[in-house]
């Protein structure tokens, strides 16, 4: 991948070695990445609207765990969504879906995977979203500037 661009995640998923396991993943592709055990600690949450301008986004992908604590993934992408996030390439990963879930992640745009030890699917997500993200789309850089660290 070229140097001068790296795609930007953020990740969200409670358990910590899959959070480990996820934020590897996307280091091996040198992916900036910003990862919390819950979204309710995500910066993207605690702001009541998406502060990005027009052709800007603050991360070119959303990965998040379906079930956690204080806030599901769908809560999160739902409330996102409601503030104009621009983010386009958003994935929900669950060992458990319900049809519901599945429906509204649909719905919400979002690709759906079943957390298993090979996640089928997701690497070739993946390729085909590093494929179509422009690269010279501009990333606002205010997450950064808040100061925030993530979890790893």
């Amino acid at each position: 991948m070229n140097p001068f661009f790296r795609l930007r995640v953020i990740l969200l998923e409670d358990n910590d070695a899959l959070r480990l396991l996820f934020s590897e993943i996307f280091a091996d592709r040198e992916y900036e990445i910003f990862a919390f055990s819950t979204p309710a600690i995500c910066p993207l949450q605690m702001m009541p609207e998406c502060r990005c301008g027009v052709n800007e986004t603050c991360t070119d992908l959303i990965v998040s765990d379906l079930d956690m604590p204080q806030m599901t993934g769908l809560s999160f992408i739902e409330n996102q969504k409601k503030k104009k996030c621009k983010c386009k390439y958003v994935a929900l990963i669950s060992a458990r879906w319900t049809e519901q879930d599945l429906l509204l992640a649909h719905e919400l745009g979002c690709k759906t995977f079943v957390k298993s030890s090979h996640l089928e699917g997701f690497y070739e997500w993946l390729d085909e979203v590093e494929k179509n993200i422009e690269p010279t789309r501009k990333l606002r850089n205010w997450f950064q500037e808040q100061g925030s660290l993530s979890e790893n």
